[in-house]
């Protein structure tokens, strides 16, 4: 059996009615949410609202906290923006995520399942990082990075 291809999406500078027709658009049934704190500044993207909104598309909404990235390496994050040094502190905290990270792959097999989190540009947010593992772990095949437009 090939494993699932598993989406992910970032919010950033999106509409919220474009955001959820990209959604829409690519037949995702669930959106699994990593940020470790499902608040947003952006209006319709904190956990209550997101939840609504995506349930009349007959989207699912899943909050998985375990993968969001940790507190201490966000606020290093924002004072050097050296992804490196994110990367190795988070592959650091996905080593202690094996709960979440099969849940994460048993969801993705049963759904067509999108990581979302803030970044728009994949390659310097952590739900790369997570397709990256989930990959190397033969729990999800292809990884498509959808972009709102």
């Amino acid at each position: 059996m090939t494993p699932p291809t598993l989406l992910t999406i970032g919010y950033e500078n999106a509409d919220l009615d474009a955001f959820l027709d990209t959604l829409t658009e690519r037949g995702v049934t669930l959106l699994v949410d990593t940020r470790e704190r499902a608040q947003s500044r952006r209006r319709g993207y904190s956990k209550t609202a997101l939840t609504d909104a995506l349930r009349e598309r007959g989207i699912e909404y899943r909050h998985l906290r375990a993968l969001g990235t940790p507190p201490s390496l966000r606020k290093e994050y924002r004072l050097g923006h050296d992804f490196g040094v994110l990367t190795r502190g988070y592959h650091a905290h996905l080593a202690t995520q094996g709960e979440a990270l099969d849940e994460l792959g048993t969801l993705a097999t049963a759904h067509r399942a999108c990581l979302l989190c803030y970044e728009a540009d994949p390659g310097t947010c952590h739900r790369s990082l997570i397709a990256r593992r989930l990959q190397d772990l033969g729990l999800v095949g292809d990884v498509d990075h959808l972009r709102v437009v």
